[in-house]
């Protein structure tokens, strides 16, 4: 098989309710057409979100680091955000997450990868882009909660790399992120 992808599929759906309403995002139960029967998911629907891979000069990778109350860390992170601005590209989100949560701007984008992050408890694809000829932002971002003691560190590309395949960085975005930038020769990999 030379054309792997996954495919769409569009089962009926019998029944469709809004079973938990939050402040990030929903929780929605669906009972669909599968097969000879009926099948009852419950799943987190996303707004969808966008994280960015920004490589300086000097091959080194930009990251944050965050406390993560769900995991009870604070892991290490590509700049990332919500698409929850209606009608905002992902292009566009990815630039002022990288300025917000970083105070970085870039002055060449490319789409890097788009993954599904848990297909099967929830609907989020987040877009990952690439962002090179970095400076600094002309303002400093003001950042509260969990963004108001971020860690910011420029790794060397190789470096994030060999922490992801060793198990020190387990964030999924981040692995599949700097994987993919090193599989594209960026950094000088």
């Amino acid at each position: 098989m030379t054309d792997l992808r996954d495919e769409p599929f569009s089962p009926e759906i019998v029944a469709s309710e809004k079973v938990y309403q939050g402040a990030v995002w929903d929780v929605r139960s669906d009972r669909f057409r599968y097969g000879d029967g009926e099948i009852v998911r419950q799943y987190v629907d996303h707004t969808g979100a966008v994280a960015v891979v920004a490589v300086d000069d000097e091959g080194r990778v930009l990251l944050i680091q965050q406390y993560r109350h769900p995991i009870r860390h604070r892991d290490w992170e590509l700049p990332a955000g919500l698409l929850d601005i209606e009608g905002e590209e992902p292009l566009l989100a990815a630039q002022r997450e990288l300025a917000e949560e970083a105070d970085v701007t870039a002055a060449h984008w490319e789409p890097l990868v788009s993954t599904y992050t848990t297909p099967g408890g929830n609907n989020e694809i987040i877009h990952l882009f690439l962002a090179t000829g970095i400076s600094r932002a002309a303002t400093a971002h003001d950042r509260t909660d969990e963004e108001a003691d971020i860690r910011v560190e420029w790794v060397p590309l190789s470096e994030a790399v060999d922490a992801v395949l060793d198990g020190r960085m387990r964030n999924a975005i981040l692995s599949i992120g700097v994987l993919a930038a090193e599989r594209r020769g960026v950094g000088g990999a």
